[in-house]
């Protein structure tokens, strides 16, 4: 995973990988369906980019084993988690911002990694350039700049302070503030000139948690983590304990002691 806000830069953010996987079967069903619809048989070289802790990775190794398989990820905590279970896959640590394959790919794959990515335009652009023809990109990013829990966390940064005074420096707040994934129509614009086939769709996943605040729980382990690492000690705690009541507020619990947590996300397949 990339540790970069889309449109806007939130330097030093760390992963933990046991938090991120504490919804593994949620977060894998995407990730699932993104490799269901890639239309390839044989591709000769894939990537995986913000290839986390390889599971989606090791299973692109499994479907195609003839194919030289790369997983690529910017935080070492996962790709230590990652090279823990052996596999055929060559895992290498890398910014996507400035990556370039050591081989032109037949499948440049990635699953919930690219909205962490700067400049959209510049960043698909350049990775369709680097298939080879009739190479696939497949990616999958969530839609989550308008869901509630993402609302709160922004204005929890910028009013949850006593007096409503902001919480942590203008910089976190202004990375956070930038929308990180565009609409559909905007990578439709980029990519259909440069493609002879693309399918472009969003699903919206009704979620089913359990537990004490498992939506906090959920954010604690992907979209919260650049203000988790960017907020001393004390702005971290009183920030939490706002936006935890917030979260139990917007996401209350069902009579059958499930939480539902609606959560869309945009789906890519380009050939070139």
């Amino acid at each position: 995973m990339s540790q970069r806000a889309h449109q806007g830069e939130v330097a030093g953010t760390r992963w933990i990988p046991g938090q991120y996987l504490k919804f593994s079967q949620e977060r894998l069903r995407p990730a699932l369906e993104l490799l269901d619809r890639i239309p390839l048989e044989t591709p000769d070289v894939i990537y995986d980019l913000g290839c986390g802790s390889g599971h989606i990775t090791r299973l692109l190794a499994q479907r195609w084993p003839s194919s030289r398989v790369f997983g690529i990820d910017n935080s070492s905590q996962m790709l230590a988690e990652a090279a823990t279970e052996p596999s055929t896959v060559r895992w290498a640590d890398a910014d996507i911002r400035n990556w370039v394959p050591e081989e032109n790919p037949d499948l440049i794959y990635s699953n919930a990694a690219l909205h962490w990515v700067s400049d959209h335009s510049e960043l698909f652009s350049r990775l369709v350039g680097c298939l080879n023809p009739g190479g696939c990109l497949a990616v999958q990013m969530p839609l989550s700049w308008d869901l509630p829990s993402h609302r709160l966390m922004r204005d929890t940064l910028a009013k949850g302070g006593s007096g409503g005074t902001p919480v942590g420096d203008a910089a976190l707040l202004a990375a956070l503030s930038n929308k990180w994934v565009e609409d559909a129509d905007f990578y439709y614009d980029i990519l259909s000139p440069r493609t002879w086939r693309l399918d472009i769709w969003e699903t919206r996943y009704l979620h089913l948690l359990e537990g004490d605040d498992p939506v906090f729980e959920w954010v604690m382990g992907s979209g919260l983590r650049p203000i988790l690492n960017g907020l001393p000690d004390t702005e971290r705690n009183r920030f939490l304990k706002v936006y935890k009541e917030r979260l139990r507020d917007a996401y209350p619990r069902g009579s059958g002691k499930h939480t539902l947590y609606p959560f869309p996300r945009l789906f890519i397949v380009a050939l070139a």
